[in-house]
């Protein structure tokens, strides 16, 4: 198991769902849990693919907070990090990220290996390890699908954390690879038009979209997160 940092400086995104489980806002994040339970009545759903249109809309800390609610349920849950290109899950659980995700797609280390044990029960994290210069090459090789069906062995759910669709062909490749994905938008910040085509471009992959996040939409009551579904 990698070792945890110590000593980071606090770049840490709020994880909500473990620090407050009882604020409006993780019961959002419940809600969300239990629509994609609900999606999978027919189709059993092991990988979920969280994504977005453009950087800074939301989809990392959706992520992790839908990765904390999962493993709150007791389920054993891996959050992946497959944003090779600007990670961010090691800093949201404050953890070092020597090895991860290319570490063991480029077979320099085993999936138990790179994985770190967070603080929260039953989840586990699989950073994205060292920045490749090959990010959709490595996405989309043989590695990716063995490494998916050795978690599924292990974990009830696998969470992956991915690039946004618009910028780079990553989240297309891995949308491929997943049971289905999700959609974060950001409220005020993204556009009509961008998240049209970032469906799109889930359909093009034949990804199950599950429905779409919208992030940022302040409430009185502070339910500033929500959920409504999406068809293909």
């Amino acid at each position: 198991m990698a070792p945890r940092a110590k000593g980071m400086k606090q770049k840490q995104r709020t994880l909500i769902t473990a620090l407050n489980p009882k604020s409006p806002i993780s019961e959002q994040y419940r809600t969300i849990r239990t629509n994609i339970q609900f999606s999978s009545v027919d189709h059993e759903i092991r990988s979920i693919m969280i994504t977005s249109t453009g950087p800074g809309e939301g989809k990392s800390t959706t992520a992790a907070n839908l990765a904390v609610v999962f493993a709150q349920q007791g389920k054993q849950v891996l959050l992946i990090d497959a944003d090779l290109r600007k990670p961010t899950v090691h800093y949201t659980f404050r953890l070092q990220n020597i090895h991860g995700l290319t570490s063991v797609l480029l077979r320099n280390a085993t999936l138990q290996e790179a994985v770190s044990v967070s603080e929260v029960d039953h989840l586990d994290v699989l950073t994205s390890g060292p920045i490749p210069p090959n990010p959709a090459e490595l996405l989309s090789s043989r590695s990716m699908v063995e490494l998916l069906k050795e978690a599924y062995d292990q974990y009830d759910i696998v969470i992956i954390d991915s690039p946004p669709l618009l910028a780079v062909a990553d989240a297309q490749i891995l949308a491929n690879q997943v049971d289905a994905s999700i959609m974060v938008v950001a409220s005020g910040k993204t556009e009509r038009e961008a998240a049209l085509k970032g469906k799109e471009s889930l359909i093009a992959a034949q990804s199950k979209l599950l429905g779409v996040v919208l992030n940022g939409k302040p409430q009185k009551d502070s339910h500033y997160y929500y959920y409504y579904g999406g068809k293909n």
